[in-house]
């Protein structure tokens, strides 16, 4: 084990763009960010950009596990509170803003955390993203009609024929999912397999060391439970309340159909009670965590831990800064 004085993060600044910390939900990635920035304080000042696209949106607090005040006063953060739960933020918008931070960041003598657990904003920044269509809200609602008359599982028996490959991913009532492949085949004549291996969008290299914290499935399980019973008890249900009282925002909204907000939105529209409510959205926690697992394994990462840890990632750490 290494102490903090072994690290030089003086070191890491000079060889590293960004670090990024990633894992799944209710890993503790978050306050591993902080203990870092202020075990570095007096040596390298650090700045916080968020990886989680569900705390792009303002409102949205309990629900996404959104730093405190407190926490945002201690260390700067960025991409948080940026759009209305009524607007759509994507991967391609948060390559585009990291590549922009990171020397902002930088030219304030400030090493960049890039924290959170949407890893398909890691692939977006690091790899590029496939040149895909834009979204035709025509064919979209014709998609809408036929999965209406059939149903969304004969959609995906549709799409396991003519890519196979997105279909053996997707579930077969993941209606966003299957529509979506659907429209890509239509509007370019190939499947959204193909376009998907050939990143066009290529982003601007970065140097980035990643720290990824991989908790074993019995952690996972239990801290979901743990993480979705403190969001009620601080009040999540009100906060959805809130947001359905607007009477703009509905339920098929890239912000709604976060976990957590998803499953109190249908309680709240009498489809399930607040027990099955609960259930529902900490089972889907853990799917939440489950897949981003699966994203993490197949990126693999610099420094690999199995609990948020603080000793454990400087002693790590002091390898790539020596």
């Amino acid at each position: 084990m290494g102490d903090r004085s072994a690290v030089d993060p003086a070191r890491l600044f000079e060889r590293f763009d960004a670090l990024v910390i990633s894992g799944p939900t209710a890993s503790g990635k978050s306050a591993l960010a902080l203990q870092l920035a202020a075990a570095w304080a007096a040596q390298q000042p650090c700045e916080i950009i968020s990886m989680d696209s569900a705390q792009v949106y303002r409102g949205m607090d309990i629900g996404t596990a959104k730093p405190s005040a407190a926490e945002q006063a201690a260390v700067p953060h960025h991409l948080i509170d940026l759009i209305d739960p009524a607007q759509a933020y994507s991967a391609a918008q948060f390559a585009r803003d990291v590549q922009a931070l990171i020397p902002v960041i930088r030219a304030r003598a400030a090493l960049p955390l890039i924290v959170g657990g949407t890893m398909l904003y890691f692939k977006a920044l690091t790899e590029g993203l496939s040149a895909l269509p834009q979204a035709d809200a025509e064919l979209r609602a014709r998609i809408d009609a036929e999965a209406a008359a059939q149903g969304w599982p004969a959609m995906h028996a549709r799409l396991a024929t003519l890519d196979p490959a997105s279909a053996a991913r997707l579930a077969p009532n993941d209606r966003q999912r299957i529509q979506r492949a659907l429209e890509v085949i239509e509007l370019t004549g190939q499947p959204l397999s193909e376009l998907q291996r050939s990143a066009t969008n290529e982003p601007a290299p970065l140097r980035l060391l990643h720290i990824s914290i991989q908790p074993e499935r019995s952690l996972r399980r239990e801290a979901a439970e743990q993480r979705f019973d403190a969001m009620l008890a601080a009040g999540l249900l009100d906060e959805v309340r809130a947001l359905k009282a607007r009477g703009d925002l509905h339920a098929d909204l890239p912000s709604i159909r976060s976990v957590g907000y998803r499953q109190l939105w249908e309680h709240l529209d009498g489809q399930c009670d607040l027990a099955t409510a609960r259930e529902r959205a900490i089972t889907a926690t853990r799917q939440l965590a489950k897949r981003q697992m699966t994203w993490l394994r197949g990126l693999g990462a610099d420094v690999v831990l199995q609990a948020p840890s603080l000793p454990d990632l400087l002693a790590a750490l002091e390898v790539h800064a020596a």
